[in-house]
């Protein structure tokens, strides 16, 4: 189980009691009635799914109800931050965006005899 650090609550509490909530830092559309049909599916629909650092919006839904950002390793699923909403993107060093390698089965599986 992952603990997740809700910056208001100032406490790690179960990833349970969280949703995901899509990417942030996301730049909205000023005047959503004017944009053409493909401007408007790149912006509901279209994400990149990367793989290694990525920064998401997360909603403590059974804690305090907030919206808050928070940078995630996408292969090991480690939050190296997590901040409050409004707040700029923090500057991450060169050794937080390199994540240690996860073994999984597939990896394994070729180095079985």
């Amino acid at each position: 189980m992952l603990l997740i650090h809700c910056p208001y609550c100032q406490e790690e509490r179960s990833e349970l009691e969280f949703r995901g909530a899509g990417d942030a830092h996301i730049a909205r559309p000023t005047d959503i009635a004017s944009i053409s049909d493909e401007e408007f599916e790149a912006y509901f629909f279209l994400r990149d799914n990367p793989k290694g650092l990525i920064f998401e919006r997360w909603r403590h839904i059974h804690g305090c109800g907030r919206f808050f950002n928070a940078a995630r390793d996408t292969v090991s699923d480690r939050f190296i931050t997590t901040y409050k909403a409004g707040e700029p993107r923090p500057r991450i060093g060169a050794e937080a965006e390199q994540h240690q390698p996860v073994e999984t089965y597939e990896a394994l599986e070729g180095e079985a005899q």
